[in-house]
């Protein structure tokens, strides 16, 4: 493996000044990534703070019980209670098959931020994977892509999904996920590898009971001797630990919101939109229901009571703040609250975010400043796309340039080659044939008209007829100039459908099974030995 680093802008103009260190952008946030002693002032600033560490490995410890371990995880265990200790915490939701390449590139930012600043700072830091299995949208976890008839094709999950229920209390059939994941493989093509995928991907079903538990045994399948924790938070164990900050967020509700809607005022001034959707009388809570189903909490100013929209639900304060002590289960954050319960529960040094999480956290200053908290420093997660040879290969017959082709793709390269091999002399002839029936039509219309009128639809309908005969001839000459160069546009196709699959970042289409059935189990595993630097450069690993 090779890397190479190239500067590219990031997926929205926030974070792209985010990481070009734009001091407007900056001021929305407490310590700068880029400098090494805000680490050490955050060190000194958790220091002050007080967690209940030994409760957390417990809980930790026993959520990974049933899940792939090792040496290494038991260790991070044992440093988690030390007073010491910080951790460096990224998340994603809990994908099918671990969802795009992104949540594996999130892993691996976060074991590799660890390891570097533990030998930065002297002191032991762990890597911590954070589940959000609160969230409920089922749609956004359901799929994979894979290559079909040379263009990106989502799979979806052929299960429905429980409503509005929790990710972590859905339960997975295993033996259709297994079935569905066989049909997955099978379109990546039989490689040395692929009899061992299968087994991998069946070990991991075969003691889950939930989408949660799929995919932190696929993930610690992949990632567990490089020592990574996993929380869900949505888990009830962990919740009895977010009691007293459940409590904390619903006496200050109406000032969490406001503390939001002042910065997006802020942050609207300097010419950037809003991160997150927030109604000035948002509660930023959900309560599940009976059924499981999250229902997002408002607060009723005249009725002074926690509703839901439609106002199925409602409770006093005194009653919200008795489900937080008592059935605190009932109770999961929202994007604003998360990141808040993080840092209460976690000695957290850094966190690992992508672009859009750089976007909805600059948004949370003033709700942090108000607990008298601090934001941890927001490290931009290790942007990656993985070269093959063979494409890297075809880039070069192409005369394409990668950094070109990561930002905006092939199209306009294919285009300008295609118009390249139009034979301008058929063309011609084509319009100048179109032109005069259009022009033969014209009089016979009119002819037509002042003997019948009815006629005239046949005559326009006759006209289109034969134009649409012509066009479709058109076509097939440029069909049959175009299968003249079929090596050259597939090479385009290739190019297109690794870098950039239908115009989007390879990361956020392709899913990591398709790169373990190319390369092997170990390939992740692999990459975190190579020299990756948190700069905000975009990591190329030529293989």
């Amino acid at each position: 493996m090779e890397i190479l680093n190239l500067s590219l802008p990031a997926t929205n103009r926030f974070a792209t000044g985010y990481l070009n260190g734009n001091k407007e952008v900056l001021g929305f946030f407490h310590y700068n990534f880029n400098e090494p002693s805000h680490y050490k002032e955050r060190l000194k600033e958790l220091s002050g703070r007080t967690f209940y560490r030994q409760e957390l490995a417990d809980h930790i410890e026993s959520f990974m019980s049933r899940y792939p371990s090792s040496d290494k995880i038991r260790e991070n265990l044992d440093k988690l209670k030390q007073e010491d200790c910080v951790a460096v915490i990224g998340g994603q939701q809990a994908g099918l098959l671990t969802g795009p390449l992104y949540s594996v590139h999130k892993a691996i930012s976060v074991i590799k931020l660890a390891e570097q600043k533990e030998k930065e700072l002297g002191i032991p830091v762990v890597p911590l994977f954070w589940i959000a299995g609160e969230d409920h949208d089922f749609q956004e976890i359901n799929h994979v892509y894979v290559l079909n008839n040379k263009k990106p094709e989502k799979r979806i999950y052929p299960e429905k999904s429980s409503g509005k229920n929790m990710i972590s209390t859905q339960r997975i059939n295993r033996e259709t996920c297994l079935s569905w994941i066989e049909d997955i493989i099978e379109t990546f093509g039989e490689t040395s590898h692929t009899n061992r995928l299968r087994e991998f991907a069946e070990d991991a079903l075969k003691e889950s009971q939930s989408f949660i538990d799929f995919f932190a045994s696929t993930i610690l399948g992949m990632f567990k001797e490089h020592g990574l924790l996993l929380v869900d938070s949505g888990n009830d164990g962990l919740r009895n630990l977010e009691k007293e900050h459940f409590a904390k967020q619903i006496g200050e509700h109406e000032v969490i919101t406001r503390s939001v809607l002042t910065q997006q005022e802020e942050i609207g001034k300097k010419g950037f939109g809003r991160a997150i959707d927030i109604s000035p009388n948002a509660a930023n809570l959900f309560y599940n229901d009976k059924n499981g189903e999250r229902v997002l909490l408002h607060f009723d100013g005249a009725a002074k009571c926690f509703t839901g929209r439609e106002g199925e639900i409602s409770f006093t304060p005194d009653q919200l703040q008795e489900i937080a002590s008592e059935h605190p289960e009932k109770l999961s954050n929202n994007v604003v609250t998360r990141p808040l319960m993080q840092e209460w529960l976690f000695p957290t040094l850094a966190f690992v975010g992508g672009p859009g999480e750089i976007a909805y956290w600059s948004e949370l200053k003033l709700v942090f400043d108000h607990f008298g908290l601090k934001m941890p420093p927001l490290v931009p997660r290790l942007n990656i796309t993985i070269l093959d040879r063979s494409v890297e290969r075809d880039l070069a017959q192409l005369n394409l340039k990668l950094e070109e082709v990561l930002k905006a793709g092939t199209s306009k390269h294919e285009l300008a080659f295609i118009d390249s091999l139009r034979d301008r002399e058929v063309e011609e002839m084509f319009a100048e044939t179109k032109k005069q029936l259009i022009d033969q039509y014209r009089k016979i219309h009119d002819k037509a008209g002042q003997l019948d009128k009815g006629l005239i639809p046949l005559v326009k309908k006759n006209e289109d007829l034969l134009l649409k005969q012509i066009t479709y001839m058109e076509k097939k000459v440029d069909e049959s100039i175009c299968r003249k160069h079929d090596d050259i546009l597939a090479k385009f196709a290739r190019v297109e459908n690794a870098l950039r699959p239908g115009g989007s970042p390879q990361e956020r289409v392709w899913n990591p099974f398709y790169y373990l059935n190319q390369y092997g189990l170990d390939f992740f595993s692999e990459l975190l030995l190579l020299p990756m630097v948190f700069d905000g450069s975009h990591k190329v690993i030529k293989m």
